[in-house]
């Protein structure tokens, strides 16, 4: 069974997970350019561990997506719960991505509207796509 969607889903993952480890060595400022808000640049400013923490352990959830990714491609040792993970990966990313492209016009809550529109829909859009690569990934491999 072919597995090249699952091998470029990794990728897609560890590389949104490595570009997070950058995040906090490029400091307020990459906070801001990346689109967490101005709160986290804000923390970040001031010498708080918060959005380091909170950086952080985004990209060890991402670096784990990436690991389940291709350990259902084959690259890595079976992970247990392989086949339900990847679904509820997937599902993640589709949900994310479409309601993104959302929430920034129909919430007035604080974590929605701290991040600008553009952050919004282009951080959605990739999320669509990666969910997209994970999905025919997992359907080629376990619903074909």
């Amino acid at each position: 069974m072919n597995s090249d969607y699952l091998k470029i889903a990794g990728g897609l993952s560890f590389v949104v997970a490595f570009v997070h480890l950058l995040i906090p060595v490029g400091g307020p400022a990459w906070y801001r350019f990346f689109g967490a808000g101005e709160h986290m640049a804000s923390m970040a400013e001031q010498g708080l561990l918060q959005p380091t923490v909170v950086t952080l352990a985004i990209a060890a959830v991402l670096a784990l997506w990436g690991a389940y990714a291709w350990s259902a491609a084959g690259i890595l040792p079976a992970f247990p719960v392989l086949k339900s993970a990847l679904v509820l990966i997937t599902s993640i990313y589709l949900l994310r991505g479409i309601l993104g492209l959302v929430a920034p016009f129909i919430s007035d809550h604080p974590q929605v509207t701290q991040n600008s529109v553009g952050f919004w829909v282009w951080s959605s859009i990739i999320c669509l796509v990666f969910g997209l690569v994970h999905l025919k990934g997992v359907v080629d491999k376990w619903f074909v």
